[in-house]
C-alpha cells in the first residue's frame, strides 16, 4: 500500500493527461533513465504520441517546482531529495512522460521480475487515482444538486414569508377595524 501511495505522488497531469516521468519510472524499475529510454527507442512503434511524449522546456520548468514536494514525501532527508532530482536537463534531454497506456506498454519492453511487479503496482496506482477523481466528480454533482435544492427551498421560504406577512397584515387591519371609534348612537350597558 505504501508503494502505491509513493507512485501516486509521482503521477502528474500534463496536457490534460495523467503521466509519469521517465526518471521516476526508471527509479521504480531500478534501471537507469537512459536504459529505460533506450529500450523505448528500440521499440518506438509501441509508443505513439498518446502513450509517450517529450516535455517542452516550459512544461519541464513548471513541473520542477513540484519535485521537492513530491520527493520530500518519499524521502525524509533533503540531501536525498537533491540527489534524486534530475540535474542539468537541456532541451536536447528533456524528460519523456508516459501515460497510463504507455506505462502498460513498458511491461512488454522491460521484462525483469522487478519491472513486471512494479508495473502491476503502477497500474493499481493509476486505477486508484481514477477512482479518486470519479469520487470527486460525484461529490461535485452532489454539491450542485444540494445547491439547486437550497435555491428551490429559498424560493419556497420566500413565498411562505410573503403569505405570512399578508396574513399578519390582514389580522392587523382587522384589529384596527374592530378597535375603531364607532359612529352613531351609543348604547350604555
Amino acid at each position: 500500500m505504501q508503494i502505491i501511495k509513493s507512485i501516486q505522488n509521482r503521477i502528474y497531469e500534463i496536457r490534460g493527461e495523467r503521466v509519469m516521468l521517465d526518471f521516476d519510472l526508471a527509479s521504480l524499475y531500478e534501471v537507469e533513465t537512459r536504459v529505460l529510454n533506450q529500450a523505448v527507442k528500440r521499440n518506438i512503434k509501441r509508443f505513439p504520441e498518446d502513450f509517450m511524449f517529450q516535455l517542452t522546456s516550459k512544461e519541464w520548468e513548471s513541473i520542477q517546482s513540484q519535485f521537492v514536494t513530491a520527493y520530500e514525501k518519499i524521502n525524509s532527508s533533503s540531501q536525498i531529495v537533491m540527489m534524486n532530482m534530475p540535474q542539468n536537463r537541456t532541451d536536447k534531454y528533456l524528460p519523456y512522460v508516459f501515460t497510463e497506456q504507455g506505462v502498460a506498454m513498458l511491461s512488454g519492453v522491460l521484462k525483469s521480475d522487478k519491472a513486471i511487479n512494479m508495473n502491476i503496482a503502477i497500474m493499481r496506482a493509476f486505477v486508484d487515482v481514477r477512482k479518486i477523481l470519479l469520487k470527486q466528480s460525484n461529490l461535485n454533482e452532489q454539491l450542485t444538486e444540494i445547491k439547486e435544492r437550497i435555491g428551490e427551498h429559498d424560493v419556497q421560504l420566500n413565498e411562505l414569508y410573503d403569505a405570512m406577512e399578508n396574513l399578519i397584515g390582514e389580522k392587523i387591519a382587522q384589529l384596527k377595524w374592530n378597535d375603531r371609534q364607532r359612529i352613531g348612537f351609543k348604547i350604555k350597558e
